[in-house]
């Protein structure tokens, strides 16, 4: 069992000062036994229903009648099964002294985010749950993250295939099952085919007319099934950064399967030695350095971007806030070098400064404001500041 204190510390604060807190994250990362753990840190009791189960649903039939008198946290799990108690908690989060705080997880599907922010504005903050980070896990089970990604039931595996056979099976289901629950007709052997195509294409730039060439279908299909599984937060689309430079710049963004281990099950890897020897090694190093450097930093998707021209300088990833800039670049070496690439986005961006984070064990200057930084040590080594 791995504690997800961090998570916890910052769910405690959040529903101190909001009537309404939603926990999102895709299937099976977590959500509920972080809700239960939630749930028994309380000093007075906590109301759980999940909605899964058709018992708790039926004793919602009438969910003004069965929440109302509630007092204190009421968890509401796996809420877009339930949609029509969106109302109800607009009702109930208005009351005076608020005497009971509610606590909604499920997936981020279009549906759960359009009904909350229409009947929850102002009410509802939203707390982003994401599979186990290197922060959680420690730097001894870099790999091990890396290569199984973080969703609990594969990490904790009793071994490689098994951790496989989970992610696969998780594929599978998402397909099958929670695609068509999610509201979309899409047959499950196109959109696998889709999903793998981007697994192939995994950090690089989105070129929708060449993804629907190859898959015999039109841009617009691609462009809505890259929008649905980003929606259901199993891929990540990096947005491209640009402003007025004597610079054509790319305007298209970089594409992730969120999680590595669901990319390694779409290509087909099952031990880190394959990992090693496949063409996407690099781009799948990339991709997890990036997710953990973000999650590290507590960053907002509106926060990051990169940076690209077309004459080949770029930036793996670029923070903004406010009028502040920093930059970050991914080097699969335990040597990482300065480039020229480096140069011009300092200059061209003005950034505080540029860390490049890397395979090795130790960190370094490269020059000034720009520092090397071992993955395993982001931990203790990076901040904004």
């Amino acid at each position: 069992m791995i504690e997800r204190t961090a998570h916890i510390s910052q769910l405690l604060g959040l529903i101190t000062r909001h009537p309404v807190v939603a926990i999102l994250g895709a299937r099976q990362v977590g959500k509920t036994t972080l809700a239960r753990e939630l749930a028994a840190a309380q000093s007075e009791s906590a109301a759980f229903f999940d909605l899964e189960n058709p018992d708790a649903r039926a004793r919602l039939r009438e969910p003004m009648l069965t929440l109302e008198p509630l007092r204190g946290l009421v968890v509401l799990d796996e809420i877009q099964r339930a949609p029509e108690i969106f109302p109800v908690l607009r009702v109930l989060a208005d009351r005076p002294n608020r005497p009971a705080t509610f606590l909604v997880s499920g997936s981020a599907s279009p549906e759960l985010l359009r009904q909350s922010s229409e009947s929850l504005a102002g009410r509802i903050v939203f707390h982003e749950l994401g599979g186990f980070t290197l922060d959680e896990v420690g730097a001894t089970d870099l790999d091990r993250l890396w290569l199984r990604g973080g969703f609990p039931r594969s990490f904790l595996s009793d071994s490689d295939a098994h951790s496989l056979e989970w992610r696969e099976a998780f594929v599978l289901t998402f397909l099958e099952r929670d695609i068509p629950q999610l509201g979309f007709s899409i047959p499950s052997d196109t959109l696998r085919r889709f999903w793998t195509m981007v697994a192939h294409y995994h950090g690089q730039v989105w070129n929708g007319s060449e993804i629907a060439r190859s898959l015999a279908l039109n841009e617009a299909s691609v462009r809505r099934y890259v929008d649905l599984l980003s929606s259901a937060l199993v891929v990540d689309q990096l947005q491209p950064w640009h402003e007025n430079l004597s610079k054509r710049q790319v305007k298209s963004p970089r594409v992730f399967v969120s999680d590595s281990g669901l990319l390694h099950a779409l290509l087909g890897i099952e031990t880190l030695d394959e990992l090693h020897g496949h063409p996407k090694l690099g781009a799948s190093w990339e991709g997890f350095a990036i997710r953990q450097v973000v999650r590290q930093l507590g960053l907002r998707t509106e926060d990051c971007f990169f940076w690209a021209t077309h004459a080949g300088a770029e930036l793996d990833l670029l923070v903004v806030r406010g009028r502040k800039r920093w930059g970050f670049e991914f080097k699969r070496t335990s040597q990482p070098a300065m480039t020229k690439s480096m140069v011009i986005a300092m200059e061209n961006l003005s950034l505080r400064n540029l860390t490049v984070i890397h395979a090795g064990p130790d960190a370094f200057a490269l020059a000034k404001n720009i520092q090397a930084v071992p993955l395993r040590d982001i931990g203790e080594q990076l901040s904004l500041d």
